[in-house]
């Protein structure tokens, strides 16, 4: 299978300059894609009892209509206003109240939290206390910090309804958390599994690989049988969680044999003083040869997988370097 460089360094002076140079890619497997949305964009359903789930296609939130108000659970910007639309639509056809008075942040990101700004001051927003730190450390309006905060753990009794939050360790960012709603049947954990399709850039943009590798295995120990992810048009599932396991750990493995066959003698022979572009070419030259296996494999499970997979396998290729210190090898 020919498939396209598209690794952050060696792709990043070779993008197509126009429509007409864009490359093709595989069709997208039916089962990723979600239900189809409303004329304003957006769908809302029901997860499970008064649970429900809001995407755009691309970015999820979601909601608990409860006796005390609506406590929602993220505000993707992408989503806006829609979120509240979509909170009138259950609220209205349900015979409860429409207004938003608890926000629970996945973490401290903009594009999970950025529409937190739109339901005012007169809510309790509630995350982790790293979350609080790095949100008053940006100062963006769009995104008020938490006024109530935790450490490890805490459960919100709200309205006869209950949310364990849990900090378990840096993953995505360092501070995001996992979130069970054990009466809902109902795990919500934000930029780690894409049910349906692979992590986009550098798994998913995450800050610590190997806590992002290992959150699955946290997230499987978990009671639950819906799955909130963040992110893409439907919701996930247990065997959601098993794929995207076995193929980040696919990754791993291939990049672990590219590291141990790829020779890096000729791309140092070939620039010479140029150390960088040495380094460059055989590390690019290590991420194409783990990727290539993987995207075969994936082509038709995993939306995108043709797509992104290079950029994960850089990122991870490196964490296997440089975090776990394998191909590391000490001079004589």
């Amino acid at each position: 299978m020919d498939t396209p460089d598209t690794t952050t360094e060696a792709f990043a002076n070779t993008r197509p300059t126009s429509a007409d140079d864009l490359p093709d890619y595989a069709p997208i497997p039916r089962p990723a894609l979600g239900p189809a949305l409303n004329e304003q964009g957006y769908y809302v359903g029901r997860v499970e009892g008064n649970l429900y789930w809001v995407t755009d296609g691309t970015y999820q939130s979601a909601f608990l209509t409860t006796s005390d108000g609506v406590v929602l659970l993220d505000a993707p910007p992408t989503i806006g206003h829609n979120i509240q639309r979509a909170v009138d639509e259950i609220a209205s056809a349900n015979g409860v109240s429409n207004k938003v008075t608890h926000l629970v942040y996945s973490h401290h990101h903009a594009d999970h939290a950025g529409a937190s700004s739109l339901f005012g001051n007169d809510i309790a927003r509630i995350g982790h206390e790293e979350t609080r730190k790095l949100l008053l450390r940006d100062d963006d309006p769009a995104r008020p910090a938490p006024e109530e905060t935790f450490q490890d753990r805490r459960t919100l009794e709200i309205g006869g309804d209950r949310i364990e939050l849990a900090w378990h360790g840096s993953n995505h960012s360092p501070d995001n958390i996992f979130i069970h709603l054990p009466d809902h049947d109902t795990l919500m954990l934000v930029d780690i599994v894409n049910p349906g399709w692979a992590p986009v850039y550098q798994s998913n943009l995450t800050e610590d690989v190997q806590g992002y590798i290992e959150a699955p295995t946290t997230a499987l120990t978990y009671p639950w049988k819906h799955f909130i992810g963040g992110h893409m048009g439907r919701l996930g599932s247990r065997d959601d969680i098993g794929v995207h396991q076995q193929y980040m750990a696919d990754i791993a493995a291939s990049s672990r044999t590219a590291l141990d066959t790829v020779d890096p003698t000729p791309y140092f022979i070939k620039y010479g003083e140029n150390t960088w572009a040495g380094v460059r070419g055989y590390l690019d030259a290590v991420a194409a040869a783990a990727a290539t296996p993987v995207i075969e494999k994936y082509a038709g499970v995993l939306a995108a997988a043709d797509v992104f997979t290079a950029s994960t396998t850089f990122h991870v290729m490196q964490s296997i370097r440089l975090d776990l210190g394998y191909a590391s090898q000490v001079h004589p």
